[in-house]
């Protein structure tokens, strides 16, 4: 028996609680941790439970949802996998619109250009991007250096002097921007191969090509690095921070507790939070490695965040003017102004973190870099260690904040630093 009105389904979205809402009949509505909301269908098969996905709300309506539901069932009463039906329809669609492809191949047409295969490749890639902005610095970035000298170009027809004259004005000058465009080059240009519209050496390859051309970008200019504030000057830092009251200073001094990243600190949502076992889970989806991070709350953070105002209708942490949305990725950034503290950034206080656990704590190397998400980079180290340290990086996270607030006395240093000695002697 159908529950959910339309109404009813507008009002569980616009609210935006996690959770699933059943409509009867195996159908559900299901809100994610980040709001987003789509259709579920659950069936059993051989006795064992499964759940198809219908499509997302508000692009899949009840009544569609409801329409796909009623033909999944109808499979799975029969004993057909709803699922596997489904993937065999699009399969048997794939195939006839790779045999129409192939067709069309047969005969004469006008030549694919590199701008097609580029703009072909920013659209088939755009939803595998974290960051939405990413599609259009893509395009942006050909439009303004490639696609005047090699769009109009079949693909086929690019050569090494092509790239080389697209590179060279900008390789000194602007040494970034060029290192990122001839990688988007040589990514177009795989893809041509892929689709069989060029053969033989990509010219915009480096490795064994360009690096006989071009001198390396680190020589060109040195790499800079996100400005930190020196350890010893940080607790006299967060002093004057922590007068503040509006929510940038407030996300700052909690981005410094947790030495996460300011993304990962800005879309953070109270459905990410457990203020009674002080663990903030970060959901894979939002972390640059693609792995879930547990986060380890200290007592100032969950201070923090208990004193945070609550929006209705807005679930993050420290929600923006907009509805729904988040404070702006520049909000703390124009803290560190008003501070006139224009010689810091906002990354720059992992760094300063990561130097403090060095030169003051015993921990081991692996528990300081798990508290920064950093990915492993020795694969035999990350095939055997599966655990992410939970407990260790507690203590640290709990040293780190004594410290950061001024709270840590020398004995309180001495009893840590024999901890983070056990913690080096245990791992």
């Amino acid at each position: 028996m159908a529950s959910l009105t339309t109404k009813a389904v507008e009002k569980i979205v616009r609210t935006g609680l996690p959770g699933m809402t059943n409509d009867g009949d195996g159908l559900y509505l299901r809100v994610g941790p980040t709001g987003g909301a789509s259709w579920l269908f659950r069936y059993k098969l051989s006795g064992k439970s499964r759940y198809m996905g219908l499509g997302k709300h508000p692009e899949t309506s009840l009544a569609a949802a409801r329409e796909k539901a009623s033909d999944a069932r109808r499979l799975s009463r029969f004993g057909v996998d709803p699922i596997a039906s489904r993937d065999e329809v699009l399969e048997r669609k794939r195939l006839e619109k790779e045999a129409t492809f192939l067709s069309e191949r047969e005969t004469p047409t006008k030549p694919i250009t590199f701008k097609e295969v580029a703009l072909d490749y920013i659209a088939a890639h755009k939803a595998g991007w974290k960051n939405a902005k990413h599609a259009q610095q893509w395009k942006n970035t050909l439009t303004t250096y490639a696609f005047k000298i090699i769009g109009d170009l079949p693909t086929q027809e690019i050569g090494i002097e092509h790239v080389l004259k697209i590179l060279k004005p900008i390789w000194t000058e602007k040494p970034e921007t060029a290192s990122r465009l001839r990688n988007r080059i040589e990514l177009v240009l795989d893809a041509a191969r892929a689709r069989d519209l060029r053969a033989g050496e990509n010219p915009a390859r480096w490795r064994g090509h360009l690096d006989k051309l071009l001198p390396p970008r680190q020589k060109v200019r040195a790499v800079k690095h996100h400005v930190a504030i020196p350890w010893t000057e940080l607790p006299t830092f967060v002093a004057t921070l922590e007068k503040a009251e509006d929510l940038s200073s407030k996300a700052l001094c909690f981005t410094i507790l947790t030495a996460c990243r300011t993304s990962e600190v800005l879309l953070s949502t109270w459905a990410e939070i457990d203020l009674v076992a002080g663990i903030w889970t970060i959901p894979a989806s939002r972390m640059k490695a693609g792995k879930e991070h547990r986060v380890p709350l200290s007592k100032p953070a969950l201070d923090l965040l208990i004193g945070l105002p609550r929006v209705e209708g807005n679930n993050h942490l420290f929600p923006g003017a907009r509805k729904g949305r988040p404070l702006s990725n520049m909000a703390m950034l124009m803290v560190l102004r008003r501070m006139k503290r224009n010689d810091l950034t906002t990354h720059g206080f992992r760094s300063t973190f990561r130097d403090w656990a060095s030169e003051v704590t015993h921990y081991p190397r692996e528990v300081c870099e798990q508290a920064l998400a950093h990915t492993v980079a020795n694969a035999v180290e990350a095939a055997y260690r599966r655990g992410d340290l939970f407990g260790k990086r507690q203590m640290l996270m709990d040293q780190w904040s004594r410290y950061v607030c001024g709270m840590q006395e020398a004995q309180d240093s001495r009893e840590a630093t024999s901890l983070g000695s056990a913690c080096l002697l245990t791992y």
